[in-house]
């Protein structure tokens, strides 16, 4: 006897918290009132904070990766009530620290080709995860992803993923910093910017949506929804950690239904947003 195929049940969970650092964009409180058209977007080069969390030395050694995951991660943690030190992660980036990769690729260039410890340890794409795991203390899993100009979305469905599996929260990452020329050229990302979302298997007090893919066909040849602000079009198209502000701009809204947000060349991954 044949057997109909049971469906797949659906990625889901429900954001707890939000962090948000970038251009023109202080933090998730600000950016959700400039996202609802309540407050005006006035675009200004990204503040990276002073990481408090750690100690001096590594402090003196944080490069702009480091501060800004620190800052959005921290932020997402804390409007959640959630520990950050028992927080599973998942870091995903589309190029990891774009400024040491200049210094080395400088370096390698010039009479003298020797490098740096700091730099050298600064070069692995999971050198932000490290310095989150050395600023809260934590020994949750961490996984640390990049999927180019897709890796917002690529990190969100892998974080969905562990939520599902582990029944856990997971504290999804991305992040992106600019490149100095010359690789400015080829890679015109003109600032940093960082988005954490706290995820939980359940709804609680603090939730704010439930977001959930479709397992069977997480992906879409629709193309990706925009934004209507053409300020804050021109940042999701610039920096791809910015491809998660129609997510954001769902979330600040309260709003439903159905999100395209851009992933592989040709893809969109296609996710459904209930609010609280």
């Amino acid at each position: 006897m044949n057997r109909a195929a049971t469906p797949a049940a659906p990625l889901e969970a429900w954001v707890d918290g939000v962090g948000l650092l970038g251009p023109g964009l202080a933090d998730w409180p600000q950016a959700s009132a400039v996202l609802r058209g309540q407050a005006a977007y006035a675009p200004q080069k990204t503040v990276l904070p002073v990481p408090q969390a750690l100690h001096a030395a590594e402090r003196r050694r944080a490069a702009a990766v480091v501060k800004l995951t620190l800052a959005v991660g921290l932020e997402a943690a804390r409007s959640a009530g959630m520990d950050p030190a028992q927080l599973a992660t998942v870091f995903t980036s589309s190029g990891g620290d774009s400024h040491n990769c200049h210094a080395i690729c400088a370096a390698l260039a010039s009479d003298d080709r020797l490098i740096s410890p700091t730099r050298f340890h600064n070069s692995v794409h999971n050198a932000a995860s490290g310095y989150w795991g050395i600023a809260t203390g934590a020994m949750a899993p961490s996984a640390v992803l990049c999927a180019h100009d897709g890796s917002f979305a690529a990190g969100l469905l892998e974080a969905l993923a562990q939520v599902a599996l582990a029944q856990a929260p997971v504290l999804l990452l991305a992040y992106d910093s600019d490149y100095p020329e010359p690789l400015h050229a080829v890679r015109p990302i003109p600032d940093s910017l960082g988005v954490a979302l706290a995820l939980s298997p359940r709804p609680g007090p603090r939730s704010l949506a439930r977001i959930a893919i479709d397992a069977a066909a997480p992906c879409s040849d629709a193309p990706a929804d925009t934004l209507r602000l053409p300020e804050l079009e021109a940042l999701r198209q610039a920096i791809p950690s910015a491809r998660a502000l129609p997510l954001l701009h769902a979330l600040a809204h309260h709003a439903a239904g159905p999100l395209r947000l851009d992933y592989l060349p040709g893809q969109t991954l296609a996710v459904s947003v209930a609010p609280c």
